[in-house]
Order: structure tokens, then sequence, then C-alpha cells
């Protein structure tokens, strides 16, 4: 990776995300830069590829995005 700012940006973003699934017990083991997104000429960070997953991390995933849903929601905030 080079030391360019949306290289940093990008490899930042995947670090948060990978510490926030695994703070709730999810792995995406694919979860990585995409690294075709490199070959673009565009002026912003990276894709982040999330990759595939099995059944029950499906559900965890869904489970857990549930009770944040509904943690929201009982606490009057809105979306």
């Amino acid at each position: 990776m080079s030391d360019h700012a949306n290289d940093r940006l990008a490899a930042e973003a995947l670090g948060r995300l990978r510490d926030a699934l695994a703070a709730h017990g999810i792995t995406l083991p694919s979860l990585d830069l995409h690294l075709p997104s490199y070959a673009g000429g565009y002026d912003t960070p990276p894709l982040l590829s999330l990759g595939n997953c099995n059944v029950a991390t499906a559900h965890r995933l869904a489970d857990v995005l549930d009770e944040v849903s509904n943690g929201i929601a009982n606490r009057g905030v809105e979306r």
C-alpha cells in the first residue's frame, strides 16, 4: 500500500470495521481492501471488500444490526 492519504483513509476504515465486528464476535474472513479499485484513476479512497461469509455469520451480523436498530428506536432517536 502506498502512503497516499486515500490509502490511509481506507486502511483506517478497514481497521475500524474489523474491530467493530470483532467486538460483537463477528469475523468476515475476506474483509480487505478491494485491490481492483486501486486500478482506477479516481481521487477517492479504495473500496473495501466485505467478502463472503457463512450463514451463521450472516445471522449474527443481522442480529447485531437488529439490536442496534431496536436500541435506537427504543430511545426515540430518529434515524
